[in-house]
């Protein structure tokens, strides 16, 4: 078959769209032109870097791991410029998420153009500087996915209105199709490439369970939309087997739970989710504001909301979120540690914010959750207030029952170090991302020791930026209280000679010191993840202890009004 005339799909592009005509003539030549089967592997980490590809149609994965996906490259977009100027070895490995077509240019024949034509270096050179820098500063472009197959279970799922209220959706950040099997079986390749080129954003839609054009479906997604009727008994599911290539780990794949309601049914997320094995992310769908959520989340345009630890003076999340919500503000996602973790289940749960307030006001404030002191041979306190209190507030929730996607972080002392829990019950893993070392006992679980998260990761906007979201809330809780003294010694005194001069000397209490020494760890790391916020709110809470819970009105307000002065200056400066 001839070689098709890719003379716009060249100009477009930005390592050979500044080219002159006789330039651009001369490159066409050169161009091999070539398929890559869904799942293959184009290169892999360590080969040699001898080639640059442009994509033509499908999409293509940059993988750090077998399952880690670091950047998806779209049609229209090149790889393999920085090997090209450098020598070096591949970096990555690279893979084929759907079926697709490339052109490759050889180092040899890139080297001869650029000799002939030296501008031709000029477009490659500058896309490899900024991906160079983008690497450098962790800022790699992931890429956005263009294309989704939507694959119910069974004919009883309205997969045809779920698909259509989604395009609505999606159209927010460009056009959007549906293809279904009457309009693209007997279709060739070249015609949904053509359809892909059209549109920014493609559903290939499964409604008749035809099985050739659901496979079709599956060779053209980047993503893979599997919804499901909550309510009814979890059923075989294709996609969910093992050895099927929807499990090879190159593509995304979200199960959607749709609900007669708008609040999740108990269990049901792990109860779907059961049959699948490898990565899997799932959305609860109720309403019209659920698939909007779902669109922002699939496509790259969520919003991610982060909440630090800092015990009492965390209250102050509280007055941020009414000043967020006040202006507009509504979140996709959500996580923390800590007391921010608390507060940001409640969230994920949707919560109103008043009924919020009352609750954790309950809770911290008359419940003392930190007063069931006890011999302190694992910890000062039992821990039995504070786990009580969290099931009072929490009940039986799972962390797959919350409404919005939701993470606490916890610190494993038996070698893994900062965990991220997603999954589980909710209140057993908010009591171990709050189990600050020495004042509260470590959470015991399966041979594990759990402690606060705040000691290696206090502002996890790391781990929500690892999730795709394109724009990051986070409310920091700054430990920035010193702990300083009017004594010189270095062991403790006769308890008669403290007693005797405690109002003449000024010593750090022991509940203190512990507060503070488990922040003491994250506080370096936290400079970069403050980083990584679009919108970062740290509340001057100077005048609130960490564990002063009768100053909770001081805190809230501190943190409304902070927020209300950051949101005012940040709509004077666009």
């Amino acid at each position: 078959m001839s070689m098709p005339d890719f003379s716009a799909l060249l100009r477009r592009c930005d390592v050979f769209g500044h080219l002159q005509d006789e330039a651009l003539s001369a490159l066409v030549p050169e161009l091999q032109w070539f398929s890559l089967p869904g799942g293959r592997a184009l290169f892999r980490q360590g080969d040699p870097a001898d080639a640059l590809y442009l994509v033509v149609s499908g999409s293509l994965g940059v993988f750090d791991s077998p399952t880690e996906r670091v950047r998806l490259v779209a049609a229209g977009d090149s790889l393999g410029e920085l090997g090209l100027i450098t020598g070096e070895s591949r970096q990555y490995t690279v893979r084929a998420l759907r079926d697709s077509e490339l052109l490759r240019l050889d180092r040899g024949n890139y080297e001869a153009l650029a000799s002939r034509y030296p501008q031709a270096m000029l477009g490659v050179a500058r896309v490899a500087i900024t991906r160079l820098q983008e690497r450098m500063r962790g800022e790699e472009d992931r890429g956005a996915p263009r294309t989704f197959a939507l694959l119910p279970v069974s004919q009883d799922v309205p997969a045809r209105s779920l698909a259509m209220q989604l395009a609505m959706e999606l159209e927010h950040w460009g056009s959007c199709i549906v293809i279904d099997a009457e309009h693209g079986v007997g279709r060739s390749s070249g015609w949904f490439a053509e359809r892909e080129a059209q549109a920014r954003f493609v559903i290939y839609l499964d409604s008749t369970g035809d099985v050739h054009w659901r496979q079709r479906c599956l060779r053209q997604a980047d993503v893979l939309l599997l919804p499901a009727l909550a309510s009814q008994a979890a059923q075989p599911w294709p996609e969910a087997l093992p050895m099927h290539p929807s499990c090879a780990g190159h593509r995304p794949r979200h199960l959607i739970l749709l609900h007669a309601g708008r609040q999740p049914s108990l269990g049901s997320a792990q109860r779907w989710r059961a049959p699948f094995s490898g990565e899997l992310q799932h959305h609860h769908v109720g309403g019209t504001a659920d698939i909007g959520r779902l669109a922002r989340l699939i496509s790259g345009h969520a919003r991610g909301l982060v909440l630090a630890g800092g015990g009492a003076r965390g209250l102050a999340h509280l007055g941020a979120l009414r000043a967020l919500s006040e202006a507009g503000h509504a979140f996709d996602a959500v996580g923390g540690t800590s007391i921010g973790a608390i507060i940001g289940a409640g969230v994920a749960i949707g919560w109103e914010l008043d009924a919020m307030v009352e609750t954790f006001r309950r809770s911290f404030v008359e419940g003392r959750p930190l007063s069931d002191w006890t011999l302190p041979i694992v910890a000062l306190t039992r821990g039995r207030r504070a786990a009580a209190m969290l099931r009072r507030a929490f009940g039986a929730l799972d962390i797959e029952d919350l409404k919005l996607p939701f993470f606490c972080v916890s610190t494993c002392l038996s070698g893994e170090g900062m965990v991220v829990h997603r999954r589980g019950p909710l209140w057993l893993w908010l009591r171990a991302s709050s189990a600050i070392p020495g004042v509260l006992p470590p959470v015991l679980h399966h041979g594990r020791v759990y402690v606060d998260g705040a000691l290696v990761d206090n502002l996890p906007t790391d781990v929500m930026a690892d999730d795709g979201m394109a724009h990051i809330t986070a409310v920091d809780i700054r430990a920035d209280i010193s702990l300083l003294t009017t004594a010189e010694e270095f062991a403790t005194p006769p308890l008669w000679r403290l007693l005797l001069k405690r109002q003449q000397i000024q010593r750090p209490g022991l509940v203190s010191t512990l507060v503070r020494a488990a922040m003491v760890n994250s506080e370096g790391p936290s400079e970069h993840r403050r980083e990584r916020a679009d919108l970062l709110l740290t509340p001057p809470l100077e005048h609130v202890g960490m564990l002063d819970w009768k100053d909770w009105q001081r805190a809230i307000d501190a943190g409304y009004q902070h927020t209300l002065e950051m949101l005012e200056a940040q709509a004077r400066t666009g």
